[in-house]
């Protein structure tokens, strides 16, 4: 469908399609607010699944963050309007004290955690948001203005995993005005939430622009079809990316990559920039940056061949040696403390390894392996050690009960451990 047009919300082949990722779920999650989008969205679920030989089972959860004093009437609006329905319904509440800053980023974590909790009790897999064509024009606004690279620039995706719970978003190419119409059409009186209209808001202030620069061409459908154009280009990039990383980057058992500098600084700044991202990604824990300026800067020093003696970032040290880019973890940095390995169990160590016990075996524990002198790890590992000593003290190290050695880094030298490093 042409990115400029909205869905005819009442051809059933239009809802198929728009609810075609969600029709193999068992059951699914519809996050409903009370407002004019989410009661769309909880009326289109029902006609769409209405429609299909063998629908999921269809939740709606309606959450009182105890922000206002009129979301309790609101969620009961929403379990009488889904009662009506014939739709199962749970209202939720965030209970407790509320920050003082950030209220609606720990708003948000709370509803997808306590949503989160209720779908697991009831086999709910998907969870359905109302998110539409306005929601995306406003998220790529905001990430443009805050200086996002390509893989911001896409938008919000269709699917995606939120706080640790699955999401997906079908009215994505839907224009608000058209839910509204749909709630309308229906007889139903929507929740009006003040914060949507407070401009002490980034989002409010974006969405109350875009009516000026839809005037100068500038609308939903343009910057929808902008993020389509960028999710293209990024799957370009990320392929280019791929096959530079598998080429130039090797990791080794400790943790600890290494990849050529002058092949690495020949690649395109975007090539590059992703490279390093990937690397720092893996082998720092998994510490995202929040903003794209710190992975370029520290790019930037690389290529120019300024890069300090080390530089830190994002929980790994860089450095360069012996015409090699070797990154490793950082010391000190939120390492896991001493974690058991009960039997037949396994756990993810420093978001970099994953650690099995497949015996019966009890009294395993593995921590960090900290200082352990580079003589007795080449005992232990019978070769010439040459990893830097941060990527050695940030390892794990999984011992019995009786304090002997099972595994260090990525290598096992007993039958009841295994040990992989993760690299995706």
């Amino acid at each position: 469908m042409p990115a400029g047009l909205t869905p005819d919300l009442g051809d059933p082949a239009a809802l198929a399609r728009l609810f075609a990722p969600a029709a193999a779920a068992p059951a699914i999650g519809l996050a409903v607010s009370g407002g004019p989008d989410s009661l769309a969205l909880m009326l289109l679920a029902r006609r769409w699944a209405a429609g299909i030989e063998t629908p999921p089972r269809l939740i709606v959860y309606s959450l009182d963050h105890g922000l206002r004093p009129e979301a309790a009437g609101e969620v009961a609006m929403v379990l009488r309007t889904a009662e009506a329905l014939g739709l199962a319904a749970r209202g939720l509440a965030w209970t407790g004290p509320k920050p003082e800053t950030g209220v609606q980023e720990a708003a948000r974590q709370a509803r997808y955690r306590l949503i989160g909790q209720a779908m697991a009790e009831d086999g709910a897999t998907l969870l359905l948001t109302a998110h539409h064509r306005a929601d995306q024009a406003e998220t790529v606004l905001m990430r443009l203005a805050h200086g996002s690279g390509v893989e911001g620039l896409r938008g919000m995706a269709p699917l995606a995993r939120v706080e640790g719970v699955e999401v997906f978003r079908p009215l994505l190419e839907v224009e608000p005005a058209a839910l509204a119409e749909l709630v309308a059409a229906e007889g139903l009186t929507p929740a009006q939430d003040p914060s949507n209209h407070d401009t002490a808001y980034e989002r409010v202030r974006w969405r109350q622009l875009l009516p000026a620069l839809a005037a100068e061409g500038l609308d939903g459908a343009a910057l929808a079809r902008f993020a389509a154009r960028m999710v293209e280009v990024d799957l370009a990039l990320a392929q280019v990316t791929d096959a530079a990383f598998a080429e130039l980057v090797t990791l080794d058992g400790f943790g600890a990559a290494s990849l050529p500098a002058a092949a690495f600084a020949a690649l395109s700044p975007a090539i590059g920039r992703r490279v390093l991202g990937r690397v720092l990604n893996i082998v720092g824990g998994r510490q995202r940056p929040r903003a794209l300026g710190q992975v370029e800067r520290l790019y930037d020093q690389i290529a120019a061949g300024a890069l300090p003696r080390s530089a830190t970032l994002l929980g790994a040290v860089a450095r360069l040696r012996d015409g090699a880019l070797v990154i490793s973890r950082e010391p000190g940095r939120a390492l896991p403390a001493d974690r058991r390995l009960p039997p037949r169990s396994e756990l993810i160590w420093d978001q970099r390894f994953r650690i099995a016990n497949v015996s019966d075996a009890t009294g395993l524990v593995a921590g960090a392996a900290d200082f352990m002198p580079r003589h007795r790890l080449e005992d232990v590992l019978g070769f010439k050690v040459t990893s830097p000593a941060e990527a050695i003290r940030t390892a794990p190290l999984v011992r019995d009960a009786e304090g002997g050695v099972l595994a260090l880094g990525g290598w096992s030298f007993d039958e009841r451990v295994r040990v992989e490093l993760l690299i995706d």
